[in-house]
């Protein structure tokens, strides 16, 4: 999927901003939950084009038990899925509410790279900006800072489809 490509097959309209998405309405979009939510928040969110989450990194959170209990490190993992539950929240937001529910799937990760530990107190900003679109495949480009420094990025693209009955 090319720019050239991806602006033919799919020309947006203007890009609406949205100001914020609460949890309620992260809950109202997606359908993860405890212990696989992953971000508390999501603001900045520019329909078509890029969102920003807020994932606050807390000693309560369930993998810290096993994932180190002397010295607690988020897995990079699930920093790449905070990104990828911003960008559901993103694709959700920019198709509508007809769209809430929707099943975000992985199809591929790309060039990730993980530049310091995530640990308890730190809050992670998780920008995500679309890429391209082609049907219903969605390809985006995940930067997750702590402090204003960068501590993962990844490309992926992800499938949006219907939940199964």
């Amino acid at each position: 999927m090319d720019g050239n490509e991806n602006n033919q097959a799919n020309a947006t309209p203007a890009a609406r901003t949205i100001a914020n998405a609460d949890i309620a309405r992260i809950m109202r979009d997606i359908p993860h939950r405890f212990p696989m939510l992953m971000i508390d928040r999501v603001e900045e969110i520019t329909a078509n084009e890029r969102a920003v989450g807020i994932k606050n990194v807390t000693i309560n959170e369930h993998f810290f038990q096993g994932h180190f209990p002397t010295q607690p490190v988020m897995p990079c993992v699930l920093i790449v899925e905070a990104m990828a539950q911003t960008s559901a929240v993103l694709v959700v937001e920019s198709l509508g509410d007809d769209a809430a529910g929707l099943l975000v799937y992985f199809m591929s990760i790309e060039g990730a790279k993980f530049r310091r530990p995530v640990v308890p107190g730190d809050q992670l900003r998780i920008e995500v900006v679309r890429e391209a679109r082609r049907g219903n495949v969605w390809k985006f480009k995940g930067t997750a800072r702590v402090d204003g420094k960068v501590v993962a990025e990844a490309s992926y693209a992800a499938m949006i489809r219907d939940r199964e009955a």
